[in-house]
């Protein structure tokens, strides 16, 4: 398949990604532990990813542990110039796969260097500091935790810093700290509760990384997506990908898959224009 003209987003003057990336965390086995069933195809879905174009990859060593970084080296590296590997830290595994919050100072440095490892890199393009609202957590103050993370940046392991599962007075508080060039935050059509933080890194020139684009859909609302979808030749996935692009001009996207098939669908929805009737009534299906 040719490589597609994604539209791109400039966040920092060294720092222009896809606003259709593709996200990693499918590649490891079930539950995002231990490694994948077809180990060949997850190779191959990660060079497909970039044969189609795509500049942005997210990723984390807490995925698999360690499993899914070792498969995109081992599918990409020497990496292409231009192709920026956006990873976080801020959790661990245990050994039988749970999700263990770990946002020790000391141990989001020692996270970062796991990560330039198993990637295989001298410096991390970004890295996303992963929060405990994911977990329920409260609006806690993380200037340590950033905190930790600008100190690599000053010494030249990470380029640009970033925050998932954050809220608002959250970014404002890091900003203090240094700049924030990415929010990844759980947003789509039916989870809308970020659109005031979605606004402001529009304003602000920050990637929104919306994850879960097909979350928490009612009955519904998962008909009026599929009498669109029908409509418009696409499929469901494909309509609330290319929502999310038109809702803002700093929305990125980072849709994860194993299969080369469905990456490629996925792909396509970055090339389908919503007509205005077709906008309105998604609009109105988070209301």
């Amino acid at each position: 398949m040719t490589t597609l003209a994604l539209q791109t987003l400039t966040v920092a003057d060294d720092l222009t990604i896809t606003r259709m990336g593709y996200g990693a965390m499918q590649l490891a086995g079930p539950g995002v532990f231990g490694p994948p069933k077809d180990r060949d195809q997850a190779i191959a879905v990660l060079r497909e990813a970039v044969e189609l174009g795509i500049t942005h990859i997210d990723t984390s060593d807490f995925y698999g542990p360690a499993v899914v970084n070792e498969l995109i080296r081992e599918a990409l590296h020497p990496y292409r110039t231009g192709l920026h590997i956006v990873t976080k830290v801020g959790a661990r595994r245990d050994e039988k796969g749970g999700w263990i919050p770990s946002l020790d100072p000391a141990d989001l440095k020692a996270q970062v260097h796991e990560n330039l490892t198993h990637l295989g890199l001298e410096t991390l393009d970004v890295v996303n500091l992963r929060t405990a609202a994911l977990e329920g957590g409260s609006d806690d103050s993380l200037a340590e935790q950033f905190g930790a993370l600008a100190e690599l940046r000053e010494q030249g392991l990470i380029r640009h810093l970033g925050l998932s599962g954050i809220t608002e007075s959250q970014l404002t508080e890091a900003q203090t700290i240094a700049p924030v060039v990415t929010v990844q935050n759980l947003y789509n059509l039916a989870n809308r509760a970020d659109d005031a933080l979605v606004e402001r890194c529009a304003k602000e020139n920050i990637a929104y990384a919306a994850f879960f684009p097909l979350g928490g859909f009612n009955p519904l609302q998962s008909q009026t997506l599929d009498d669109v979808a029908h409509r418009l030749g696409a499929s469901r996935q494909q309509l609330a990908l290319a929502w999310l692009l038109q809702r803002s001009p700093s929305m990125v996207l980072i849709p994860g898959t194993s299969s080369v098939a469905h990456l490629r669908e996925n792909v396509a929805a970055a090339e389908l224009v919503l007509p205005a009737d077709a906008i309105a009534e998604l609009d109105a299906v988070g209301q």
